[in-house]
């Protein structure tokens, strides 16, 4: 598979996972473009929150329903349900990352990885 055909596919994935997230309200969606940071684990972040960890799988759950009727695709990796406070959601070169309000300050992915591009999706209200 060609580098030009796997973008397409990577930007399909990123766009759905995005609309799952707003499917169920999810709140300051940041997407981080990691493609030009050496070493960087995968191409993209998409990093989310909820107000309550009730919203948080409720978020998550909807992504993943959403990749697969969509786009027939699955997370590779599910990590965090149990406590719904932080859930990852491992998409191999998208990695999902769905925090409760009060964790997502508390970690700050987007500082910690302050060298990526960063875009931010607007709430629908």
């Amino acid at each position: 598979m060609n580098k030009k055909s796997n973008d397409n596919e990577t930007q399909i994935l990123v766009d759905t996972i995005v609309e799952g997230m707003q499917e169920n309200k999810a709140e300051n969606i940041v997407i981080l473009d990691l493609r030009k940071i050496k070493n960087s684990i995968c191409d993209f972040f998409i990093i989310c929150s909820g107000e309550s960890s009730t919203q948080v799988d409720g978020i998550s759950k909807s992504i993943k329903r959403y990749t697969r009727e969509e786009i027939i695709e699955k997370p590779w990796r599910v990590e965090g349900e149990k406590n719904s406070e932080w859930i990852l959601l491992d998409y191999c070169n998208v990695v999902v990352h769905v925090f409760h309000k009060e964790k997502r300050k508390f970690y700050d992915l987007e500082d910690l990885w302050g060298d990526a591009k960063r875009t931010d999706i607007s709430n629908l209200n």
